[in-house]
């Protein structure tokens, strides 16, 4: 059995429920079917109102979220620490010791870090 590396469900994520509205009529218009699910992290979201249920609502938001690009890049942060080497990287640029600037000076290549 595979281990599994994290997971996300509703309580990662912020559900919103509204008046769908549009065609259904009465029904539409005195219950809060339409659902919105926000995933906090990646600020992701899905919204599903085409059901009369909002279970099943709640259901297609979900699975509309996670199918967004928003959501799919977080899942590739993840589980593949993209995003980390890129600060790691940041962190050592702004120590400019590790640096040596050189430029040409009359054909030469000359340590210029002095100039910085």
């Amino acid at each position: 059995m595979a281990e599994l590396a994290f997971s996300v469900g509703l309580a990662d994520c912020e559900v919103q429920t509204f008046r769908s509205g549009g065609k259904g009529g009465q029904h539409q218009n005195k219950t809060e079917s339409g659902v919105r699910v926000i995933h906090r992290d990646s600020g992701a979201r899905g919204e599903s109102r085409e059901h009369r249920s909002q279970y099943q609502n709640k259901r297609a938001a979900f699975t509309r979220m996670v199918e967004t690009p928003a959501f799919q890049a977080y899942i590739r942060r993840r589980l593949y620490g993209i995003g980390r080497a890129e600060a790691e990287v940041a962190r050592e640029m702004e120590n400019s010791a590790n640096f040596l600037v050189e430029g040409r000076e009359n054909g030469r290549w000359v340590s210029m870090s002095n100039a910085f």
